[in-house]
């Protein structure tokens, strides 16, 4: 699901679909998914995040106002708004596993995406009380990661136990 980006090289990725970074890899990811991935966990200072839980879901603002880092953001949050809708995990190596249940029950969440030259404003709702909570559980994660990088998804995983 890549925007034309294609294989990031230098300040903005490091070699062909993150290789600096081989967490960023998955069983069904792209190259060009992998290095989206590299490109916001290299640059996560650049990008800016607030999220608001609904009572039947959450509401992110997220951006950035560096071009690279906004087309990475983009490309990976709309190509995985459609990963889930078809059901396609691409199944990265340090993927959460509140991921899981997006993929199994994707049907009932309902996704208004909305953006700007500046943010990626994104609602996502369902009816599903597990589903909210795995909403407002991953953009807790996803803000943490945007806040600390690669030293929040580490975090996360040993508290896992992987």
């Amino acid at each position: 699901m890549g925007t034309g980006m294609g294989m990031m090289h230098g300040p903005h990725g490091h070699g062909p679909g993150g290789m600096g970074m081989p967490g960023l890899r998955g069983l069904d990811a792209t190259p060009e998914e992998s290095a989206e991935l590299a490109v916001m966990f290299h640059h996560f200072p650049a990008i800016h995040r607030s999220v608001e839980n609904l009572p039947d879901g959450i509401r992110t603002v997220t951006g950035s106002a560096d071009p690279g880092v906004m087309a990475a953001l983009t490309s990976h949050v709309v190509g995985m708004i459609a990963r889930v809708e078809e059901g396609r995990d691409p199944q990265i190596f340090i993927q959460s596993p509140t991921l899981d249940i997006f993929f199994q029950r994707g049907d009932r969440i309902e996704t208004i995406i909305e953006m700007t030259e500046a943010c990626l404003v994104v609602t996502q709702t369902s009816t599903d009380p597990e589903l909210v909570t795995a909403l407002q559980v991953h953009a807790a994660e996803v803000s943490a990661m945007a806040d600390r990088g690669m030293a929040a998804v580490h975090e996360m995983m040993m508290q896992r136990g992987r």
